[in-house]
């Protein structure tokens, strides 16, 4: 799989599909799907197709997963594609911040193969750069002009200095106001609404740990090799690795194992 190849494709769809629509939606191009914040827009629909056409003809064996394609066919994700080579795709991630005219959206893609991520993606339209990473190889910021800088999550601080982003709104009713009591303990905490670029500014170092809850593969895929590939320490809030199978059960990610125990101890205590 040609990691440069898929960062290609992303890239081209957005400048088609994307960039061309934001800021300029009309009402009929935005659709609520679960609740206020959930949206689909046609930036969503036409860059997903864009993007599945694209690699469906560079790589016709590969099953491509979709974020607006399971939203049509849930039992997509049931599929035991365990023995294929799996893309899975968010065309907009951010979508809420893109349909309000907000600059923070990004464009994702994880390739899995025997059931292990082995590459990740993650584009950003307005900065035309890509944050990738793939097994065993580290994680680099590419630039159009092919410049490239090696990415390295944070350096461990004690609890109390640590800032990071924790997405707090999927977790459970019983829970949320300890956590979020909880999380007066460390210094600063902050949620983007964007996966993507949550996990593009932790990768540069730039922040201690990211929290979220909700496990949909196009997510969190690409950005918790990245994170691995960037030296940080990535586990379910139970612990285990994370799969790309797993739809819950918390993640958690922080600059090494004894920072991870800090903050589920102290802060995350679901």
């Amino acid at each position: 799989m040609n990691i440069d190849r898929l960062a290609g494709i992303l890239r081209q769809a957005a400048k088609d599909e994307i960039m061309p629509r934001f800021r300029r939606l009309d009402d009929g191009d935005i659709r609520t799907k679960t609740n206020a914040f959930d949206l689909v827009t046609e930036a969503d629909t036409n860059a997903e197709r864009v993007i599945t056409a694209a690699i469906n003809e560079w790589s016709p064996d590969a099953i491509v997963i979709g974020e607006e394609a399971v939203s049509a066919n849930p039992k997509l994700l049931d599929a035991d594609f365990e023995d294929r080579v799996v893309i899975y795709v968010d065309p907009v991630d951010g979508t809420a911040n893109f349909a309000g005219g907000l600059p923070l959206f990004a464009v994702m893609a994880a390739v899995v193969q025997n059931g292990e991520t082995v590459a990740g993606v993650i584009y950003d339209p307005l900065g035309d750069d890509t944050l990738m990473a793939e097994r065993g190889c580290g994680a680099f910021q590419v630039f159009p002009d092919g410049r490239t800088v090696r990415q390295s999550f944070a350096d461990p601080v004690a609890l109390e200095e640590m800032g990071g982003l924790a997405s707090c709104s999927y977790l459970p009713d019983a829970v949320r106001g300890t956590v979020m009591g909880n999380l007066s303990r460390v210094k600063m905490w902050a949620n983007y609404r964007c996966a993507g670029h949550e996990y593009r500014f932790a990768a540069a170092g730039n922040v201690h740990f990211l929290m979220y809850n909700k496990l949909m593969p196009w997510d969190h895929v690409a950005g918790a090799l990245i994170m691995q590939e960037a030296g940080a320490h990535v586990a379910r809030f139970d612990g285990s690795p994370y799969r790309h199978t797993d739809r819950g059960g918390g993640l958690l990610v922080a600059s090494n194992k004894d920072s991870w125990q800090a903050l589920r101890d102290n802060v995350f205590t679901v």
